[in-house]
């Protein structure tokens, strides 16, 4: 049975020069996920980083992705190249690896989540993605080496004295500049997006990724909307608003407030 897979979404979006927009879940509500995608957001990243959920909830959160036609790019350890497979088989549009130092890593990442011979990821269509065998398997093999998001975290010095390297890596599409650890690994003794080395760091990382045809997502906080307009000026073109702890903590805090006079 042939089936007509879709462009991923995300990808078209920024080759065409749009500029797209999406959050990440820390709670793995499929709920969540969903609003999300009912509210316009283009893309949800899935932290499996500093939230701790490799279990069946994961998948519930994809499907919810699907139904909600919102784009779920899961972040997952470093140096572990099952994860990447499986993210991609439960149904991941893509995906962000952390803590990313040089183009050997990177090159590690692209093997483990492409197909031979542009890889050496592992085959099974029996997984959602693959709609479990039924549909057709080359058709499916050539839109996952295709369509899939890859995506790394550049923060730390390290990286970003690699970037030229870390960026001419044929099959990564984006990076995301990560302003709190770029600044606790710098030095500071606290997350500063402002501070000079740190403005400069992701102003290098844009101006790489430009040269390579990579694109650059960066997380922005309250007003997001101000902060949002500054970066997409810089040339970011994957923007991250907040996430669900921090976009709920935002939003009572402040009603708190108003409702209690404070602001009046």
């Amino acid at each position: 049975m042939l089936v007509q897979r879709k462009v991923n979404p995300i990808k078209q979006k920024i080759k065409n020069g749009e500029v797209v927009f999406g959050t990440c879940l820390y709670s793995f509500c499929p709920n969540i996920m969903e609003i999300a995608g009912y509210c316009g957001l283009d893309f949800c990243r899935i932290d499996n980083e500093h939230s701790w959920r490799q279990d069946h909830m994961i998948e519930h959160v994809m499907r919810a992705g699907e139904i909600a036609n919102i784009l779920p790019i899961p972040r997952v350890d470093k140096n572990n190249p099952y994860l990447i497979r499986k993210v991609l088989e439960i149904g991941g549009g893509g995906f962000l690896i952390p803590e990313i130092k040089n183009e050997k890593e990177v090159e590690a990442i692209i093997r483990a989540s492409k197909f031979p011979p542009l890889g050496e990821r592992g085959y099974s269509p029996l997984c959602f993605s693959g709609n479990y065998g039924i549909t057709d398997t080359v058709e499916w093999v050539k839109w996952s080496n295709e369509q899939i998001l890859v995506g790394v975290m550049i923060e730390t010095p390290e990286a970003v004295e690699n970037l030229d390297k870390i960026m001419k890596t044929d099959g990564l599409d984006f990076v995301y500049f990560g302003a709190a650890d770029f600044s606790i690994k710098s030095g500071l003794d606290k997350p500063n997006k402002n501070h000079p080395t740190v403005r400069g760091a992701l102003k290098k990382t844009i101006e790489v990724a430009k040269e390579n045809g990579k694109h650059v997502m960066t997380g922005v906080g309250y007003p997001w909307n101000e902060e949002a307009e500054k970066y997409i000026e810089m040339g970011c073109t994957m923007i991250e608003i907040g996430h669900d702890y921090s976009v709920l903590s935002t939003i009572w805090k402040k009603t708190m407030e108003d409702v209690k006079g404070k602001k009046r």
